[in-house]
This record gives structure tokens, sequence and C-alpha cells, in this order.
């Protein structure tokens, strides 16, 4: 018998069993999210492999210390986010609330950042299109990797501006008494999405912002 029932649906003998089927539920979402990405580190790879050089000289046009900014600004918001799910299991409901809170406000912080990185790029005539601009050989091969540069920034943004809303929505839900008596499953599989925005962040770091650096 569980000592929870009350949280635990039908389908489910206890709330271990409940917990486990979430996590896997959230590892296959993530999985799918994996080959998504895969496919642009996929073309980026062979783009880099066939214009080295023109790839090199392109990353150098993009901002290391934003993007670096950035890179510790999500890695302090994981930590945030394991402390949180930590709370959640403790059953300290005022700490998972403002570490929630603090954790999405890292997001909304990243977001800034990375707009006024989007800002620069369209003010130096870098983003992709009719006003692309270089001033520098292998135009073509420099526009290819912006190209990849939005599209996988913006892809990534695009999951850290969900995971901001699902935050906020969590510690809304926290201040109401959502997730007590053992009821932390959702903070946990949360936490794993966010955790997934992080790691993919690391990859995208390297790979675009000092692929030109040595």
């Amino acid at each position: 018998m569980s000592a929870f029932p009350s949280i635990v649906a039908e389908q489910f003998d206890d709330i271990e069993q409940q917990h486990d089927a979430a996590k896997l539920g959230m590892w296959i979402f993530l999985a799918t999210e994996v080959l998504f990405f895969g496919g642009l580190f996929l073309a980026y790879a062979v783009y880099r492999f066939l214009y080295p050089a023109a790839f090199a000289a392109a990353s150098r046009h993009t901002e290391v210390i934003l993007g670096g900014a950035n890179t510790a600004v999500l890695l302090f918001s994981s930590t945030l986010m394991a402390l949180a799910v930590r709370a959640s299991q403790l059953g300290r409901r005022a700490h998972l609330f403002w570490l929630l809170i603090a954790t999405a406000l890292l997001g909304i912080l990243f977001m800034g950042i990375k707009g006024l990185e989007y800002h620069k790029d369209f003010v130096d005539h870098l983003v992709p299109g009719a006003s692309f601009h270089w001033g520098e050989a292998n135009a073509h091969a420099a526009e290819m990797f912006f190209w990849l540069y939005f599209a996988m920034t913006g892809l990534h943004a695009i999951h850290v501006t969900i995971g901001i809303f699902l935050l906020l929505s969590l510690a809304l839900l926290t201040r109401r008494g959502q997730f007590e008596n053992g009821n932390y499953m959702t903070i946990e599989v949360a936490g794993l999405y966010w955790h997934f925005v992080d790691i993919v962040w690391v990859f995208l770091f390297p790979l675009l912002y000092l692929a030109g650096h040595r």
C-alpha cells in the first residue's frame, strides 16, 4: 500500500513506480530532442570540415565574453535547479519556491544577454540574408556559419523560454501547496529538462564561440 495514495494514479502500484515512469517518459522525450539538435550538430560538423578557415574566421566575430557569461549563468541555474529538486524531496516548500524563482530569473538573464548578442549581430550585418555583409574571404561559408549559429542558438533559446514559463508555473503551484507529502515527481522531471537545456549550451558554446580562438 502506498504511503501517499492520493497522488498515485490508478495505473501505478505505488508512488515510486509512478516516479520511475515519469522520469522514463522525460528521458524518452529528451532523447528525441537530442536527435533534433543532433541534425544541426551534424550539419555544423560537415560544413566546418569543408570550410575550416571560414568557420574559424566567422567564430571570431561572436561575442565570447557574453557567451561565456551566459555559460556561467546557466551552470549556476543548473545548480539551483538541483537544489530545488532536493528541497522538494525534503518537503521544504519555501526553499523550493524561491529556488524555482531564482532559476527562472537566471533563465531570463540568459535570454537578456542573448538578446544583446543578437542585436549586435544585427547591427554588424551578420544576420544571414539580404543584409548579410562579410568583408573577408569565403563569404558564402561564413554566412553558412551564421545560419547554423542562429538556428542552433535560436532553437536553444526557445527551449530556455519554455523552461522559464515552466519554472514560473511550478513556483506558483508550489505557493499553492501542490508539491507536498512526497509529491516531488513534477519538480524532478522539470529538473531533467532544465539540465538538458544547460548541457546543450555547454556543447554550443565551444563549437560556436571558441572555434576560431586558440
